[in-house]
C-alpha cells in the first residue's frame, strides 16, 4: 500500500525525492538514502508504518527533523470497536509527543461508526478538531444476500451473465480462495488467486494482470484491495460473510468507483457466522463481546427485509430517505420484497420454550423441543412433558431457526457469550412476554426460481433452466419405489439436489448421468438405469430441449487427493494421519470421503470407527439412518442430542452407513 501511495505522488514531481516510505523491507542503504532525502529537505511526505514509529533510533531521528503535520491513515485501527483494530495504532499519540510537541494531526477513514469516530478523537487527544463527513452513501452500487445454498453454481452463472466484466470476490480463507479460483477457472472464466499466502512476485503478478485486465476476476482474502483504485470494478461478492460491516462497507466500496455499475453480491450462511463465534473463543472476553457485536449487526443486515442501503447508512449514523433518496431501489429488498408473515404467536412460543428450559440450551435443542423430537437427550432431561414440546410441530427447522435469528436481531434474546450459545430472555423479550405486539417476520425468497427465472428471460430460453418440477416428483416416485425394492431409505439412493439436477439437466445415457453432482460410476451402475429411461421418454413424449448451458465443471485435479484417500483408506491409515499428509483439518477430508461414497464409491473406515466410537452408539446411529427420512446431520443432531454425539462422530457413521447399505 505504502508503495502504491509514493509511486502514485511521484507521478506529480520530477524528483523520486519527494517522496518515500520507511520500513522493514528497505536495505540498510535504502533507508540511509531515505533519511538523507528527509535531512536535505527534498522529501515532503513521508509513509512509515506505526510498527516502524515504535523503534527507538526513529523517534530519535524524526527529534532533529521539522515535521508540519501528521496524517493517520485507516484510522479506524485506533478503535477496539473498529473492524480491524491494531494495538500499534493506540500507541501513535504516545510516539508523535516522543517526537516533538504541538505537531498537528489529522485522522483519516472511510469506514468509522460515530463510536468509533469517537474513540479516534479520544485517544489521538483530538476532542477539539474540525470534522469533516463526505456521505457514506454510494448510490451506484445495488447490494444483495442471498443464501448460501448451491454457492459456486449460483456464483458461476452471476459472472457469466457479466461477462468480461471486472469483479472481486472475497473470501475468508486461503484454502477456498484458491478453491474458488480453481472452479472458475475450469468453468471458462479468467480468474486469479491472491493472498498472503504467495509470495511477493505472485502476488503482484496477480495483482498486475487484473489491473490490466489480463483477468477479469481476482478471488481474494481481505489482503487484496487496500490502495488498489481500478474505477471500473463492476461486481464485489463476498462468497463467505464478513466479520464486520465495516469490512463489508470498504470491500464493495471497491466496486463502480467511476460512478458506473457496481453490484455487491453476499453469500449468507448461519452457519459461517457459528464459526466466526468459534473463532473468538480464547480470546479475551471484551473482545470476544466485541466482535460477537460487530457479527450480531452482519446477521441483522442479511436477515433484514428493509432497505440495505438505509440499514447501512444507519448503521454509520446517517439517515436515509428508502422512497426518494439517491440510490433508493438499488437492492433486492427494494426490488423483490422478501415474503413477511405475522410472527407474533410463534415468537411467543420460542420466549415461553426458552424460560421453560431455564435458559440452559441452545438454539437447535430449542427447535427440537418445540418440534416435539422425541431424542434420546430431550428424553433424558424429561422435557417431552413440558407445555411447550411440540407446539411448532408443524413448522421445520429453518422457519423456527430464522424466527429464533430474527428475535436476537430484535433485542429479544441474546447469546449468552461466556457460555457460548446458551440462550437468554433479555428485559425487551420479557416485555414483550407481558405485552405481545404485532412482529412481522421475513421469509426466504425462492432464490433458485428468481434467478433461474431472470435467466430464461434474458436468453429467451426454452424449458429447462428451471429443475422441471413433474419431472422432479416423477424421480421422487421411482427412488421411493426403488428403496422399498432394495430395503434403504430413498436418500441412499440418490440424494434430492441430484434429482434436481436430473429435472434441469434431462441426462438421458450413463454418461449424461455421471456429470450430475453426487452421481458417480458407482451409483449409476447401481440405480441409474431405471432413472435414465424415465427421463428419456419423458423427454421424447414432451418434446424437450434439453439444454447445456451453466453446467458447472468440478476442479480436475482433485481427483488425484481423492485416489490417494481411497487408496490410504484400503491400507487402514488414520484419518487423523491422512488430513496431516495432505495438509487438511478433519472436516475436510471428512468432506472429500462424503463427495466419494455420495458418487457411489464404497470406503471401509470401521477400522477407523471402531476406534472413535463405541459399539451401542454405533448400533443407533446406524438405526437412526436406516429409519430416517433424509441424511441430515443437523436432523440427526437433533434426534440423538449434541451432548451424546458429535458431528464428526455422527458424519463418520454416515459415511460408513452409505458406503454398507447404499453403494
Amino acid at each position: 500500500l505504502m508503495k502504491n501511495q509514493v509511486d502514485s505522488i511521484r507521478g506529480f514531481s520530477e524528483d523520486d525525492s519527494v517522496a518515500h516510505f520507511l520500513n522493514s523491507s528497505l536495505s540498510k542503504t535504502e533507508a540511509n538514502k531515505v533519511r538523507e532525502d528527509i535531512v536535505a529537505k527534498k522529501t515532503k511526505l513521508l509513509y512509515v508504518a506505526p510498527e516502524s514509529l515504535t523503534k527507538q533510533e526513529n523517534i530519535d531521528f524524526f527529534k532533529g527533523i521539522v515535521i508540519s503535520f501528521v496524517a493517520v491513515d485507516e484510522a479506524h485501527c485506533i478503535s477496539e470497536w473498529g473492524h480491524d483494530f491494531r494495538p500499534e495504532y493506540r500507541r501513535i499519540k504516545q510516539m508523535i509527543r516522543g517526537i516533538g510537541d504541538n505537531i498537528p494531526v489529522m485522522a483519516l477513514t472511510a469506514t468509522a461508526t460515530p463510536k468509533v469516530q469517537g474513540d479516534i478523537q479520544k485517544n489521538l487527544g483530538m476532542s477539539d478538531a474540525m470534522v469533516f463527513k463526505a456521505s457514506f452513501n454510494r448510490p451506484n452500487l445495488f447490494y444483495e444476500v442471498r443464501p448460501k445454498i448451491d454457492a459456486p453454481k449460483h456464483l458461476i452463472r452471476f459472472i457469466k451473465e457479466r461477462s468480461g466484466k471486472s469483479g472481486i470476490i472475497y473470501c475468508l480463507s486461503r484454502k477456498k480462495v484458491e478453491e474458488i479460483a480453481e472452479t472458475l477457472v475450469v468453468n471458462g472464466i479468467k480468474a486469479l488467486p491472491y493472498h498472503a499466502g504467495f509470495d511477493a512476485s505472485t502476488r503482484s503478478r496477480n495483482q498486475d494482470m487484473f489491473l490490466m485486465e489480463e483477468a477479469d476476476v481476482i478471488v481474494a482474502t481481505i489482503a487484496f484491495g487496500m490502495g488498489i483504485d481500478k474505477p471500473d470494478v463492476r461486481f464485489v461478492v463476498h462468497y463467505d460473510i464478513p466479520k464486520s460491516l465495516e469490512g463489508y462497507y470498504q470491500e464493495t466500496g471497491r466496486a463502480g468507483r467511476d460512478g458506473g455499475e457496481g453490484h455487491c453480491l453476499a453469500f449468507y450462511d448461519y452457519k459461517d457466522i457459528e464459526k466466526l463465534e468459534k473463532f473468538m473463543q480464547g480470546k479475551p472476553v471484551a473482545e470476544q463481546e466485541i466482535g460477537r457485536q460487530l457479527l450480531e449487526e452482519v446477521v441483522a443486515y442479511a436477515e433484514t427485509n428493509m432497505s440495505r442501503r438505509k440499514f447501512l447508512l444507519h448503521y454509520f449514523g446517517e439517515s436515509f430517505d428508502e422512497k426518494n433518496g439517491e440510490g433508493a431501489n438499488m437492492d433486492d429488498n427494494a426490488v423483490n420484497p422478501k415474503p413477511q408473515v405475522e410472527g407474533k404467536d410463534d415468537i411467543l412460543l420460542v420466549l415461553k420454550c426458552i424460560l421453560e428450559l431455564k435458559e440452559q440450551f441452545k438454539a437447535k435443542y430449542i427447535i427440537g423441543v418445540l418440534q416435539g423430537k422425541k431424542s434420546q437427550e430431550i428424553n433424558s432431561y424429561g422435557h417431552s412433558a413440558i407445555e411447550s414440546f411440540g407446539k411448532g410441530a408443524e413448522k421445520d427447522r429453518n422457519y423456527w431457526m430464522s424466527i429464533i435469528r430474527q428475535t436476537t436481531v430484535a433485542k429479544l434474546i441474546e447469546k449468552e457469550i461466556e457460555t457460548y450459545g446458551l440462550l437468554k430472555v433479555t428485559a425487551e423479550g420479557h416485555a414483550f412476554l407481558k405485552e405481545p405486539r404485532s412482529f412481522m417476520i421475513s421469509l426466504d425468497r425462492d432464490y433458485d426460481k428468481i434467478i433461474d427465472d431472470s435467466i430464461i428471460t434474458k436468453e429467451n430460453a426454452s424449458a429447462g433452466a428451471v429443475a422441471d418440477e413433474n419431472l422432479f416428483q416423477m424421480l421422487k416416485g421411482l427412488r421411493k419405489d426403488m428403496a422399498h425394492r432394495h430395503n434403504v431409505p430413498p436418500f441412499a439412493i440418490f440424494q434430492d439436489p441430484s434429482m434436481q439436477e436430473m429435472a434441469m439437466r434431462y441426462p438421458v445415457n450413463k454418461e449424461e448421468l455421471m456429470n450430475i453432482v453426487g452421481v458417480g460410476g458407482g451409483k449409476a451402475a447401481k440405480y441409474g438405469k431405471p432413472f435414465i429411461e424415465l427421463i428419456a421418454k419423458y423427454v421424447e413424449e414432451n418434446e424437450i430441449e434439453r439444454p447445456d448451458d451453466y453446467v458447472v465443471k468440478s476442479v480436475a485435479n482433485k481427483s488425484g487427493k481423492k485416489i490417494y484417500i481411497i487408496q490410504s483408506i484400503d491400507r487402514k491409515i488414520s484419518l487423523d494421519e491422512i488430513a496431516g499428509n495432505k495438509g487438511i483439518e478433519m472436516d475436510e477430508l471428512i468432506d472429500k470421503i462424503e463427495e466419494i461414497v455420495y458418487s457411489g464409491t464404497k470406503v471401509d473406515i470401521k477400522y477407523y470407527i471402531d476406534r472413535e466410537i463405541d459399539e451401542d452408539k454405533q448400533e443407533e446411529v446406524f438405526e437412526y439412518f436406516m429409519e430416517a427420512e433424509s441424511d441430515s446431520i443437523d436432523e440427526a443432531v437433533e434426534e440423538l442430542g449434541e451432548d451424546d454425539y458429535s458431528e464428526e462422530e455422527l458424519r463418520l457413521m454416515r459415511i460408513k452407513f452409505l458406503s454398507e447399505v447404499a453403494n
